[in-house]
């Protein structure tokens, strides 16, 4: 139990109450007090929260797995470990810890998945932002076991959504049976999964054709690293369009960032002989539809790719703390939540949103 750090009663924090009401930003609920911590448990007091489209959908409740309300989102925090709970045993971290909150909160570490290393799969699992609260407020809870330690040489607001979007399509690309030299196509290049995904891409040397809409995002991806870019909303041939971009054999795999069933509808058409689609951007309601003929003849391998365990968020934090991944991302403060929940709905937001939980 603390005594280092001074903790209050109260704190700020956006909560859903209703999927059909507005999200409320309030001053006055409750922080959980060291005393009141679980053996295991531990409060970190945040400095930041990226914003995720995985928030937007636990806010309107359109998944088939509905979160819990009222329910405080996020869960792409940065903050200090200001107090552990009595009893707690082994602990991987300390007091004053900087670390971070992902997606996965919680895993038991002996179901079958988690011992196959699919934590974030884990029959008992807890998930920030989703089944418990998380980091769209000031303190949050989570356990020892889990919060990610943040490398010294990045900074809080870049280290924040690296714990999901870059640990998403980190994971994603390591298991899309890619090497080195290898076409990559990544739809929704220019969003913020897809900014990050291209600069992994490039950093595990692949090469990069992204698929995206708009000026601005082009601009973005090519900066980054991409080779190609193809505007789905512009192109008469998506198809060929990317098979023209990859030397006519099409692409030697595709991580589908995009939160939208139509960026997966031409994914085996594109793809070359011995192609892998790895499945990441989670529709609200959507089937993936894919030609049976084309994919067995053509030895398509589909994978779906769902965020990353333990050791994956480390090691896409180390890539990023070497500078090999940049987040492209805006501050602003817990109150223009809504207003980015909105951009994310259009489709308007380029790269990241990261929440300043200081102000």
């Amino acid at each position: 139990m603390s005594t280092q750090f001074t903790i209050p009663k109260t704190q700020k924090a956006a909560i859903v109450e209703a999927n059909d009401q507005p999200l409320k930003v309030i001053d006055t609920h409750p922080v959980k007090q060291p005393e009141e911590l679980a053996p295991g448990e531990c409060l970190v007091e945040l400095e930041c929260s990226g914003v995720c489209h995985t928030d937007l959908h636990a806010a309107k409740g359109d998944w088939p797995l509905p979160a819990k309300l009222p329910l405080i989102g996020g869960h792409e925090g940065v903050g200090r470990i200001v107090a552990i709970g009595q009893h707690t045993q082994d602990s991987p971290v300390k007091l004053g810890d900087r670390v971070g909150i992902k997606w996965l909160a919680y895993s038991c570490l002996d179901c079958e998945p988690c011992r196959n290393g699919l934590e974030q799969s884990c029959y008992n699992n807890k998930l920030s932002g989703f089944t418990v609260d998380g980091t769209f407020s000031q303190y949050v809870v989570s356990w020892v076991s889990h919060v990610t330690p943040i490398p010294e040489n990045i900074d809080s607001a870049e280290a924040a959504s690296i714990l999901c979007a870059g640990v998403t399509v980190y994971r994603a690309i390591k298991y899309s049976h890619t090497k080195i030299g290898d076409w990559i196509v990544l739809p929704g290049a220019g969003g913020g999964l897809g900014h990050l995904a291209v600069q992994y891409a490039v950093a595990m040397g692949l090469r990069v054709v992204a698929v995206d809409t708009g000026a601005e995002k082009k601009e973005l991806v090519m900066k980054l690293g991409a080779e190609k870019w193809v505007d789905f909303k512009e192109t008469k041939d998506l198809v060929g369009d990317i098979r023209a971009a990859t030397g006519g054999l099409g692409g030697h795999a595709a991580v589908v960032t995009a939160a939208t069933g139509a960026a997966y509808a031409q994914a085996v058409d594109y793809l070359r002989h011995g192609g892998t689609l790895m499945v990441v951007g989670l529709p609200a309601r959507a089937s993936l539809s894919a030609d049976i003929f084309f994919t067995v003849v053509k030895s398509i391998s589909i994978l779906g790719s769902y965020v990353g365990n333990r050791q994956d968020a480390r090691e896409a934090l180390d890539i990023a703390s070497r500078g090999k991944v940049k987040c492209h991302y805006v501050l602003k403060p817990l109150s223009a939540l809504t207003e980015t929940y909105e951009g994310l709905e259009k489709g308007a937001v380029v790269g990241r949103v990261v929440l300043n939980m200081k102000e």
